[in-house]
């Protein structure tokens, strides 16, 4: 089987390559297994060490991978630099807090030495989408690693270039072999790793069904899972906001990346009182996002990553005008080359179908709520429950409403995103665990008590 890589602004193929078989995925596999045996018991100070000079790398080449991954799924260039400026961020963060996060905890017990300890599973399969092709890897690799797990990624298919250069730049930073090991596979791979014996736990990030799928298997041979899965956040714009500033989040939030990320903001609760002129003001800030080509530095919304997203967001915007929304601007594929889709505003959304269609493109839907306590029963009536902003001028006021709001991430004053010092992860369909932050580096770890008579 051959998996093409294609420019989305241009849809040219990149380059072609071919899936692993099944012998060698295996193969893999093994040799992961068998790299644990040593890097579990190499001594923290000398991940710690690796780990920095692979934080020197992402930074080094942020505009090298940056290139590599516009080209690869249309992510605007300045965003992409950033992503592998978040990389490095991220591989600082665990450089100088894994010995705090993984010391041993001293427990009260009868007068015995007792302590919990946090010590690696294992070999752990990383199944990763192509919205963020190195930080949602690395938010998964980083703090396994640096645990003492090794890593095998199996990444989208639409971004294999990236996929490699992930494995590329890990072997650079001075890892062991197989410690880090790159897949190009088939979807049935999945489940084969999922269950081999040389596997010890299963990190997901994608849809809810394919997610369900992963658990399912994970659980069925008793392996720790993680799922991070999708989202339709609500964004929360209260009487007392300041319009300016809400709206600037809001566009921030809901069309970075193009619109393709599971904690974009995907459903605009607006008070009533306010709704008339947020509404104004976010339209015509919608109007004003550059859209082209995402090599130029400018650009703020490039293409859709493949057609597939293409066809899905216009079929989406499509169903939701027959339901009775009303276009405010945009609602339609661009001309020309590329997957490139209007930067769009609906407004008299059908509320089901945005509470359980995830919008994953640059489409914003914006309701509007008569009060605050119908704005925090229409954000909690959804299957979902990743992340949430709310916006007031009352700090107070915006820690009450977050309490309520049921997501696994809340911000007050700001849109909703990741950061390697705090955990990220959902609630209800939207996941299992949490990445990032001590919480994230502990999910793939043995939390062993040891209390010494």
């Amino acid at each position: 089987m051959k998996v093409q890589s294609i420019n989305p602004a241009t849809e040219q193929v990149n380059k072609e390559f071919e899936t692993i078989g099944m012998k060698d995925l295996l193969a893999v596999a093994e040799s992961s297994y068998n790299a644990f045996e040593a890097w579990g018991k190499t001594d923290l100070s000398e991940r710690i060490k690796l780990m920095k000079v692979l934080a020197g790398l992402f930074r080094e080449r942020k505009r090298e991978y940056g290139k590599l991954i516009t080209v690869e799924m249309g992510k605007p260039i300045s965003q992409a630099e950033y992503e592998l400026e978040r990389c490095a961020r991220m591989a600082e963060t665990y450089s100088a807090n894994a010995e705090r996060w993984l010391a041993d905890e001293p427990v009260d017990f009868d007068g015995k030495r007792t302590f919990v300890a946090h010590q690696p599973l294992g070999a752990i399969l990383a199944v990763m989408p192509w919205n963020f092709p190195f930080t949602q890897i690395m938010r998964c690799a980083i703090p396994a690693l640096i645990a003492g797990n090794t890593v095998i990624l199996r990444h989208s298919n639409v971004v294999p270039m990236c996929a490699l250069a992930t494995e590329q730049i890990v072997k650079e930073a001075g890892f062991p072999e197989n410690v880090y090991k790159t897949v190009i596979t088939d979807h049935d791979a999945v489940k084969t790793l999922a269950k081999s014996r040389y596997i010890s736990g299963v990190s997901f990030t994608g849809s809810v069904n394919a997610g369900k799928g992963v658990g399912a298997l994970a659980a069925k041979h008793v392996k720790k899972f993680v799922l991070e899965l999708g989202g339709s956040d609500p964004l929360i714009v209260l009487e007392d906001a300041d319009l300016g500033l809400a709206c600037t989040g809001a566009i921030r939030g809901r069309f970075h990346n193009t619109g393709q990320s599971c904690i974009n903001a995907k459903r605009l609760i607006v008070v009533k009182a306010v709704a008339a002129d947020f509404i104004n003001g976010f339209v015509q800030a919608t109007k004003a996002q550059k859209v082209g080509d995402p090599m130029d530095p400018s650009t703020e919304v490039g293409p859709l990553s493949n057609k597939q997203q293409l066809d899905i967001i216009e079929k989406q915007v499509n169903e939701l005008v027959s339901l009775g929304a009303k276009i405010e601007c945009g609602g339609k594929r661009m001309q020309g080359r590329g997957y490139f889709y209007e930067p769009t505003v609906l407004t008299n959304v059908n509320l089901n179908y945005v509470a359980k269609n995830e919008l994953f493109g640059p489409v914003a839907s914006i309701i509007v709520a008569k009060d605050e306590k119908q704005a925090i029963k229409i954000a909690n009536k959804t299957m979902y429950g990743l992340g949430a902003s709310i916006w007031t001028r009352d700090i107070g006021r915006g820690e009450r409403v977050a309490r309520l709001i049921e997501s696994g991430m809340v911000f007050v004053n700001d849109y909703t995103h990741a950061d390697p010092r705090i955990p990220f992860g959902g609630i209800k369909e939207s996941g299992i665990g949490r990445e990032l932050s001590r919480y994230g580096l502990l999910e793939f770890t043995n939390t062993k008590s040891i209390v010494v008579g």
